[in-house]
């Protein structure tokens, strides 16, 4: 769908007057300072402090990894399987970093934008290339920052100071695929057609390192022939090449924003409105909520099905049920976090025991959208009928099971632990579980206490943490049982 007055490309249509972009640039820059006091050194004052905060947090980051690296905890995995499982989580993290970039847009307008200005016969590509500019800028720069660090690390990993020729081609190599990455999105944003070809670049890393890790894990447990160990260094050749297609995917990208139209330019202003939303709301359910949309319809249509008869929360366990089995990325969730517990067992023996408690509780609170949905909708809970207590059980019944099954399917890499402290720390889960997905809706006027570092809200903490503070209650526990 095309701005009104303007052709598929976004240039003018029917002999229309397009107004110039530096002329609307400027006229809204102009507006924007009336309702901003805030001086060119404030600006540069709050700059400083982010990159100071950004220089001590950093620095604390780097020797953190330098203790732990150097610990008996990560010593006692086997090299060669910790680097695959390494480089597993890196293409898995390249994927979920695509999927990011496509949820953002990675371009959009605002709102007041997108009706004001984007609407009128303006040249759409002129409009956004500042805004692919940022992108490009932000990306190539986070990406960057990630590969220096990386490098730092793997530098202090084999025994050196940190600082050399890798931490130089890993922060080259994160700057190229960061603007890679920023150009090929925004190639995907203008397609028109063949969407999966536009999710392709985000799951084929995701599947490359679930193979990968999967491999790994198959063969120690399997007791084959372990894998050869990588090369710890990135080829000479690889961060040119990567800027190549980086360039590449620029000229294409420019030529792709003149295809944006508002439906793909205000996908990706909603997310960002939901997450500046929840980040000042402190709510982070004002962006799952979003995405829990966003997933129902993706699904299309389904087939209708009668459940078998019986008492009322029988029918709501058979609904709950097929609501669990006709969303499938909740089920991949569910396996792949088994797998990564079995990764974190070989690659970090010491955290196998805090691990298996967190994978499992993020397994169970997954699939307990259902439970979370009539927990907080009074109308909901009064349409189904029944009392609250009956309704909340029946829900609770999928991610109670699926909870019990991954606590048994990864019992064997949680470490030493008797079976009476197994079964305490299970029935902990399954109540994290409950507790986080009987969770209600955030209130804001409770309790505010003055503490030397300042006013702390300890209600709105609690509301926050409900949940996750029974998992570290359950991970202190198994620490000193298993001591």
């Amino acid at each position: 769908m095309s701005a009104p007055g303007t052709d598929v490309a976004g240039a003018p249509a029917g002999g229309a007057t397009a107004a110039g972009v530096r002329e609307v640039r400027s006229r809204l820059r102009r507006l924007r300072r009336r309702h901003h006091s805030k001086s060119l050194g404030d600006l540069l004052s709050d700059l400083y402090l982010f990159a100071l905060l950004a220089a001590l947090y950093g620095w604390a980051f780097v020797d953190m990894g330098r203790d732990f690296l150097g610990s008996t905890t990560v010593s006692a995995g086997d090299p060669a399987e910790q680097r695959w499982l390494v480089i597993a989580a890196v293409l898995t993290a390249a994927g979920f970093g695509w999927a990011g970039l496509r949820a953002l847009g990675p371009v959009f307008v605002g709102p007041a934008l997108q009706s004001w200005v984007a609407s009128a016969p303006i040249d759409r590509r002129a409009l956004l290339l500042p805004r692919f500019a940022g992108l490009l800028t932000g990306a190539s720069a986070v990406v960057a920052l990630l590969g220096f660090l990386f490098g730092v690390l793997s530098g202090i990993a084999a025994g050196g100071s940190g600082l050399g020729p890798g931490t130089v081609d890993g922060t080259l190599l994160g700057a190229a695929i960061g603007l890679l990455a920023g150009a090929g999105a925004v190639v995907a944003q203008g397609v028109r057609r063949a969407r999966w070809a536009a999710e392709l670049p985000g799951r084929v890393p995701i599947v490359a390192g679930a193979l990968i890790a999967g491999a790994v894990v198959t063969l120690h447990f399997a007791g084959g022939t372990p894998m050869p160990r990588p090369a710890g260094s990135v080829p000479p050749a690889v961060p040119p090449l990567v800027f190549a297609a980086a360039g590449t995917a620029v000229v294409f990208a420019v030529r792709a924003l003149r295809r944006l139209d508002r439906s793909t330019t205000t996908t990706g202003a909603q997310f960002a409105s939901s997450a500046a939303a929840a980040a000042v709301m402190l709510d982070p359910t004002l962006v799952a909520d979003l995405l829990e949309v966003r997933r129902w319809r993706a699904l299309g249509r389904v087939r209708s099905g009668r459940f078998r008869g019986g008492p009322r929360w029988w029918v709501l366990t058979q609904a709950e049920l097929r609501r669990a089995v006709r969303r499938r990325g909740a089920l991949l969730g569910w396996a792949a976090l088994v797998l990564v517990q079995y990764a974190v067992a070989l690659a970090v023996p010491g955290l196998a025991g805090p691990a298996h408690l967190l994978t499992a509780f993020l397994a169970g609170d997954r699939l307990a959208g259902g439970l979370r949905a009539i927990t907080r909708s009074p109308g909901l809970r009064r349409a189904l009928g029944g009392g609250d207590t009956e309704l909340k059980l029946a829900h609770l019944a999928v991610p109670a099971l699926a909870t019990v099954l991954f606590f048994l399917i990864t019992l064997p890499v949680a470490g030493d632990r008797q079976l009476l402290v197994s079964a305490v720390l299970l029935l902990g889960v399954a109540g994290a579980v409950y507790r986080s997905g009987t969770r209600p809706a955030l209130v804001y006027d409770g309790p505010i206490v003055e503490t030397p570092f300042g006013l702390i809200p300890v209600d709105l903490l609690r509301q926050l943490w409900r949940g996750w503070d029974v998992v570290a209650l359950l991970v202190v526990v198994d620490l000193i049982a298993t001591r």
